[in-house]
């Protein structure tokens, strides 16, 4: 039976697809160049970068709907929680098991304080920490599980949005609050005004915050215009057409925000049956995203293959992994709702 009439649980199990094939690139310790997409659009989008926007865009688009079907902030936080918590916890429980088979370090793993706080400051969101001492640090990149960094963001703009969650009655003065905020985001992003790229507060970096936030937001706008009830054949037709010119005339940064998240919430409703069938499998995307980067590193540690082959087995096994956590793990959780 299908569950939803969208493509968004394929559209996200994709998007979770390509952060991997990015990170691929990075982990073998490649230039940042060499990555296929990023070769094509001239260095202006990488497959990690449509990731992310798409996650985060479809995540406001959502996210807001939750928070106005909520009763009270109550309900809607631990819809949230539920939705969160449960997969990070087992996926760092996992981690500090596997990490001794990993250690190199001089002194003994339970004398180290990286390692004892790994779980602890990974699980409060605002204290990420991807490295632990002694382990992965002859790779180019030493950290365990660098994909949770996005994590924080993410729950920083589910609390930001309740303020929307007071308005409730006030449709109107929601959408204008909602574009107003999305104007100023963007005005800061494309001019880095005051400086605010570097400018950071409990791990919270001024420019992502930015990007990554104008795309929630982008979401949240679509979500109050009835952007499920519009022609969507059409408007991604138009809105992806846009993208690539925005890309082939090379000022895609200045119009992603506005252009990225009408392109891929029309795709998420445009009517494929096939695509919309995907969903009877579960959700795989936060299970692949968030295993993705260990299996890549633990496959770096012992066979070290090449781009290819690497990129093949990683996805491979980064989608049983992610399909195992949806079933066992984060779809047990939800019941809880």
């Amino acid at each position: 039976m299908v569950k939803h009439k969208n493509n968004f649980d394929f559209l996200r199990f994709m998007l979770a697809i390509f952060v991997l094939i990015t990170h691929s690139f990075a982990l073998k310790g490649m230039e940042e160049n060499q990555e296929w997409l990023t070769i094509l659009t001239n260095n202006q989008v990488s497959f990690s970068a449509i990731g992310l926007s798409g996650f985060f865009t479809i995540s406001g688009y959502f996210i807001y709907k939750s928070l106005m079907r909520s009763d009270t902030i109550k309900d809607y936080f631990k819809k949230r929680i539920l939705r969160i918590f449960p997969g990070l916890l087992v996926v760092l429980i996992l981690s500090l098991i596997i990490i001794p088979f990993l250690y190199e370090g001089r002194e003994p793993l339970l004398s180290n304080v990286s390692y004892l706080t790994y779980l602890p400051n990974n699980l409060s969101l605002y204290g990420f920490q991807g490295i632990v001492t002694g382990v992965f640090y002859e790779m180019p990149y030493h950290s365990v599980n660098g994909s949770l960094w996005t994590i924080q963001y993410e729950f920083s703009l589910y609390v930001a949005l309740i303020a929307l969650f007071f308005l409730k009655s006030y449709k109107k003065l929601q959408l204008i609050l909602s574009i107003l905020v999305f104007v100023f985001m963007i005005v800061l992003y494309n001019f880095n005004l005051g400086n605010i790229y570097e400018r950071q507060v409990l791990q919270i970096l001024g420019f992502h915050l930015l990007n990554l936030g104008a795309f929630f937001v982008a979401g949240t706008v679509l979500a109050q215009v009835n952007f499920d009830k519009w022609k969507h054949s059409v408007v991604f037709l138009i809105s992806g057409l846009l993208v690539v010119l925005g890309i082939y005339l090379g000022f895609y940064k200045e119009v992603k925000h506005v252009l990225f998240p009408i392109c891929i919430l029309s795709l998420g409703f445009v009517p494929i049956k096939l695509l919309q069938k995907f969903s009877i499998y579960g959700d795989a995307s936060y299970g692949i995203y968030i295993y993705g980067f260990p299996i890549q590193q633990i496959l770096l540690y012992y066979f070290n293959p090449e781009i290819g082959d690497f990129i093949i087995y990683s996805i491979v096994i980064s989608i049983i992994m992610g399909y195992t956590s949806w079933h066992l793990v984060e779809k047990r959780a939800l019941q809880y709702k």
